[in-house]
């Protein structure tokens, strides 16, 4: 899968059904603070990365992850 199509994916997503304002998706936003999701957003994160991209999370997974860029790059290394 092509890493335009995963970050394009996700950021419509995180706007779609999370609210994130389109002009905060920037790679180096952090996930808790910048976008404000909090440990609920990371439960309905988590289902929204199984039905997108057919990947299977645990919480454990989100403990290196702490930017948008680190979540695309964790995304495409579990796809490809």
């Amino acid at each position: 899968m092509e890493k335009d199509f995963i970050i394009n994916k996700i950021n419509d997503f995180l706007i779609d059904e999370f609210e994130v304002d389109a002009e905060e998706l920037k790679p180096e936003a952090n996930l808790k603070e910048t976008l404000e999701l909090d440990s609920l957003d990371f439960v309905d994160l988590v289902v929204s990365v199984e039905s997108n991209f057919n990947v299977k999370l645990v919480a454990e997974d989100f403990v290196s992850i702490i930017t948008l860029q680190d979540f695309y790059n964790f995304i495409d290394s579990r796809l490809n």
